[in-house]
């Protein structure tokens, strides 16, 4: 019997593991009370501390809960992330602190909207790297025992893009003044790389895989056509996933939505696994991606959220469960098609999804 971490080493490096793995993703804020209810689970923290991907104080007693928990359901994985935690601002500023209000929405103007001269782009204020103290995540990695440990900045640097000029500029600003998208691309991306470069030097081997994370697609297609991918995403995708690969870590991508049409470029660069599989979006169901996939990539998550897991019964989510295994195995990780599990995903169903996991 595998440990929880050479399990999950041994499914992303496309070998031969003694079963399928698990991550019961990182359930919002509002979930976790609910299923420590469900499962009996006693703690003194009226909701949950930590937030997806968050990293938390192990002496926190909301942390400890959480962890039995993973324990219970046989969970192989563990996601610690430094990104919203170790940016230390002598005034508490945040890392992107001049883009629009996230609540104004996606369409609204961001800093760069109205800007045409690239030059523009370097005066700006943009984080400085000495800020960064990896103190808090270099302790929950050596903590975290036998278990998969998934780290590295997140650096979402597609979704920080859209949010510096608001997502319909940064697609018009693709055709209209690409200098100025690039400029603003390359100085998010260069902090991300530095900001990795440092935290690796610190974590060395407690990390076993680095996961990072940008949403590529709608339920039906890509945000930007293939070509526009191949010009300001593609590239800097390639230097995150070749920086993990150097420092020795396995690379896991994070793409909710369509993404079918660029999964060929992904495992070009050398991407070990894929998640989280969105089982509704187009050409994201298990049987497409593995008569177009299989045996060229690891598949993470791929049991779907937006009905089967809120609106199916435990016998369902088992049958899912196994049909998936049959299609994606065994370099799979089983897993939700979306990691935030909301306080509607019944904690039966849940249990069931972990109890056919661990099925031989």
């Amino acid at each position: 019997m595998m440990t929880s971490r050479e399990r999950i080493n041994t499914i992303f490096a496309g070998g031969k593991p003694d079963r399928c793995g698990f991550w019961l993703g990182n359930p919002h804020t509002d979930t976790w009370p609910l299923y420590f209810n469900h499962f009996g689970i006693e703690t003194d923290e009226p909701t949950p501390v930590s937030d997806a991907g968050n990293v938390v104080s192990q002496a926190n007693l909301g942390w400890r809960a959480e962890e039995q928990l993973r324990r219970m359901l046989g969970d192989d994985f563990r996601w610690i992330c430094p990104q919203w935690t170790s940016y230390k601002h002598p005034d508490n500023k945040p890392i992107w602190e001049h883009q629009h209000n996230a609540h104004d929405g996606l369409a609204s103007a961001g800093v760069f909207a109205q800007c045409e001269d690239a030059r523009e782009v370097e005066d700006f204020p943009w984080p400085n790297p000495d800020y960064l103290d990896f103190t808090q995540t270099i302790q929950a990695l050596k903590g975290a025992g036998d278990v998969y440990r998934a780290s590295g900045m997140w650096s979402c640097f597609f979704h920080d893009v859209a949010d510096f000029f608001g997502m319909e500029n940064y697609f018009v600003k693709m055709y209209s003044d690409p200098e100025v998208v690039e400029a603003v691309t390359r100085k998010i991306c260069e902090f991300y790389l530095e900001a990795n470069e440092r935290f690796f030097a610190l974590a060395k081997d407690e990390v076993d895989g680095v996961f990072f994370g940008n949403d590529f697609g709608t339920q039906l297609d890509l945000l930007v056509s293939p070509r526009l991918f191949d010009r300001f995403i593609m590239p800097w995708f390639t230097k995150f996933t070749e920086q993990g690969h150097r420092h020795g870590y396995q690379v896991i991508l994070h793409s909710c939505g369509a993404i079918h049409k660029v999964i060929d470029r992904l495992i070009d660069a050398k991407v070990d696994a894929l998640h989280p599989l969105q089982a509704k979006a187009a050409d994201m169901d298990a049987a497409s991606l593995a008569r177009d996939f299989q045996g060229r990539i690891a598949f993470m998550g791929g049991i779907d959220t937006q009905h089967l897991l809120v609106y199916g019964t435990p016998d369902e989510v088992r049958d899912d469960v196994r049909r998936i295994k049959s299609l994606l195995g065994p370099n799979l990780v089983v897993s939700p098609s979306h990691e935030a599990l909301l306080p509607n995903v019944p904690p039966e169903n849940v249990l069931a999804m972990a109890e056919a996991v661990a099925e031989l």
